[in-house]
């Protein structure tokens, strides 16, 4: 079960067919519950059980009742703002003990923007203006909050864009909510140069063999896996160590990207199959790679496919 997405736009759509959200920058999450069920279930985006990596989200306002809701678990950053990398600790979490004391010290939100299912009526054929009318009749609160919608998409990109937000999505009112398919009815645009790559390889820092420094990413395009850049700004020790052992059992021996990777970058580099998605905040491209690009963590709810 994976939740519908947003395709990716180039300016605000206008008119009345048209409302818009904000863009928040966490992890997309479908929760469902069950009549007489203790707590609630919680599927990525890739549709692995999450479950037991939000505590404080799974046991819901809805546990109990049945009901299918989409979302994104949010957390703050010291600006007091969304950013997805508050989560990192957060996201790769199963034990219980450990997601109740991250959970203390990392309190996350679930921002719910459409409703699936209510008291086992399938709501998904229902334009999004009835199902978002049905999802406010709820009344959530507390960890389970339901963000706002707005009629002018321009003002609210503005908006966001001041406030330092992620950007905003806008979605037709009639709608309807197909799983597992990336609709035109939904728009998003993000402020950010921000966007998702496939790590296809990595380097040692210098002086050692096994202390991971930087990763070789590439986009993911109709002629394979398209070289865009070595990335090592915002690697530091934690996240060198997770990421080299998410890569260690991925070692090939050959570069997995389409395209040549020059001698500068694949002398030293370590090949890996392409299948880890990390997050990649940059200036855009110029000339064909990322320009001052920064490290923001892995992506477990993106496949590579995804991209």
């Amino acid at each position: 079960m994976r939740p519908m997405l947003a395709t990716k736009g180039t300016h605000v759509p206008v008119g009345d067919a048209w409302s818009h959200e904000v863009k928040w920058d966490g992890v997309r999450i479908l929760a469902d519950t069950l009549r007489g069920a203790d707590a609630t279930r919680m599927w990525s985006r890739n549709g692995n059980d999450v479950t037991p990596a939000w505590p404080e989200i799974s046991a819901g306002p809805l546990a109990g009742r049945d009901a299918l809701v989409d979302g994104e678990v949010i957390a703050l950053n010291d600006r007091g703002v969304p950013d997805f990398r508050v989560l990192q600790d957060r996201i790769h979490t199963r034990k219980a003990t450990t997601a109740l004391r991250l959970a203390a010290r990392i309190p996350a939100t679930f921002m719910v923007f459409d409703l699936l299912r209510l008291d086992g009526t399938d709501l998904t054929d229902q334009p999004l203006e009835r199902r978002r009318e049905l999802l406010r009749d709820l009344e959530l609160g507390g960890t389970w909050q339901v963000p706002d919608s707005y009629d002018d998409g321009q003002m609210l990109h503005d908006a966001t864009l001041q406030q330092g937000l992620e950007g905003i999505v806008s979605k037709r009112r009639t709608s309807r909510y197909v799983l597992d398919q990336r609709s035109p009815h939904w728009v998003k645009l993000a402020h950010r140069h921000r966007q998702s790559y496939v790590v296809g390889g990595w380097r040692p820092q210098e002086g050692t063999t096994d202390r991971l420094a930087a990763v070789l990413v590439g986009e993911p395009t109709p002629d394979g896996l398209l070289y865009r850049g070595r990335v090592g700004s915002g690697i530091g020790g934690k996240q060198g160590r997770l990421l080299s052992d998410l890569l260690a059992p991925l070692a090939t021996g050959a570069s997995p990207f389409a395209d040549e990777v020059p001698r500068l970058d694949a002398l030293g580099t370590r090949w890996v199959e392409p299948t880890v998605v990390v997050d990649v905040d940059t200036h855009g491209l110029g000339y064909s790679r990322l320009r001052q690009p920064s490290f923001q963590g892995v992506r477990t709810d993106v496949r590579a496919e995804d991209l």
